[in-house]
This record gives structure tokens, sequence and C-alpha cells, in this order.
């Protein structure tokens, strides 16, 4: 029960890797808010976990405002963890052939979601003097693969703005950290192979040394020792779940 008595919003988690960190939370005794712009898919996760649901676009101000607005309502006060889970990417193509509207879909999911939501959360954090923040990343910010240029870019983006929130945010007792996962068994696999066959993932799979893709439970894992009172000396961090991808 590492997380008993704390609250927490995990965006994104209706399913994939913001599910397996909202169980995980759940079941080290946090009361999660399960929000995703999947009305149905939160539901179903804040049910299974006795967690609660909230529907929102994370890269829409105030929607993501209406979320902090409910989480104080339920929780008392801002959430003592905040992830930025919420992530988008665009298919496998040439840097020039990737649309404006690709383009601009994935910065707002994946980079003015993080200012959002410090908007509306980090006020609070500040004024309590405590706070937990994970973004997650991934490898595709460290080790760029070819033709996911603005994918990559727009987690390179998430990893520096981690850094710079740490240093921020330290005198305040607020600690940000990040995750690098690599890619795993959740809704955007398939957007990153460009398609799903035996022989795409052989290949994918080849250039990870441990040989399988991350699972949500491994990033429920890393995420739960991020947040958790054990890591109170760790901020700055981007944490690579990547099986060896990045070495």
């Amino acid at each position: 029960m590492r997380l008993a008595g704390k609250t927490a919003i995990v965006t994104g988690a209706g399913s994939g890797f913001g599910a397996g960190i909202a169980r995980r939370f759940a079941a080290e005794g946090a009361r999660v808010m399960v929000g995703d712009i999947n009305e149905a898919a939160a539901e179903a996760i804040a049910a299974e976990i006795g967690g609660i649901a909230c529907a929102v676009d994370v890269g829409d101000g105030p929607s993501v405002a209406q979320m902090a607005a409910q989480a104080r309502t339920a929780f008392g006060d801002v959430p003592d963890i905040l992830v930025n889970n919420a992530g988008v990417t665009h298919l496998p193509a040439f840097m020039e052939d990737v649309s404006e509207a690709d383009f601009d879909r994935v910065l707002r999911v994946n980079a003015k979601s993080v200012y959002l939501t410090a908007r509306a959360i980090v006020p609070g954090m500040k004024s309590r003097r405590s706070g937990a923040i994970l973004n997650i990343a991934s490898t595709a910010g460290v080790s760029p693969r070819p033709r996911l240029n603005w994918y990559n870019a727009s987690k390179g983006w998430m990893i520096t703005a981690t850094r710079a929130m740490a240093v921020e945010l330290a005198p305040f007792g607020v600690r940000v950290n990040a995750l690098n996962p690599v890619a795993g068994e959740t809704p955007l696999l398939k957007s990153f192979m460009g398609e799903d066959t035996p022989e795409i993932r052989a290949r994918f799979l080849s250039t990870i040394p441990l040989g399988r893709f991350s699972t949500p439970e491994d990033m429920g894992n890393a995420a739960l020792f991020l947040c958790s009172d054990e890591a109170s000396m760790v901020t700055g961090v981007a944490m690579e779940v990547d099986g060896g991808r990045c070495i």
C-alpha cells in the first residue's frame, strides 16, 4: 500500500499504459481519477478499480480545467499525483509527407497537454508544497525511429519539459519525472509499425535486447516507484523502460 491515502489523475487511462498505471496505483491504495477522451473506456476502468471516471480532451484548455475542478471536488484538493499519459502518433511516413493536421494533432496531445495540465494543477501543488508529476514520454525521444519524425520530436519535447519543470518546481516540493517506454501492446502499436504482421513484429522486436514489447504492468510498476515516497529524492529523471532498446 505504497500510495495509501494518495490521490491521482491518470490521463489516457481508458486503455494501454494508462490503464496499467491506474490499476497499479489503485492496488497500492490510491484513489484514482481515470481521464480519457473515450468516456465509456474511462468508466469501465474506473468501475474496475473503484476510481472516478472523467471524460477529457487533454489538448483543450477548458476540458482540462474541468477535469482539474472535478478532481478538486472529488479529492478535496488538487491530486497528489498527476500522470500525463495520453498520447497519439502519426502513421510512419517521410517527414515532408506528414499532413499538417496530423502534425498539429500530435503536438496538441503530446506536448500542449503537459502545459495545460500544469496550468490547471501546478498552482495547487505549489501552494501545498508537495506533489509528483509523471510524464509518459518514449524511447522515440531518445533514440528516434525513422519515419516517426514528428512523434519523435514531440517526445523529445516532453523529456526536456520534464527536466525544465523539475528544476523550476523543486523549491516547492514538487517532483517531476518521465518514463520512456518502448512500444508495447497498446492501441498505438499498429500505428507505430504501420501495419501489424508477424514479419514486422519480428523486425521491431529484434531492436529490443530483452526481446519483448513493454506491457501496461511494466509501466505501472515503474510509475509506482517514481510517484511514491520511495523516490522522494528523484526528480528530473527520464527512466527508460525499454528492454535495452536505447543502449
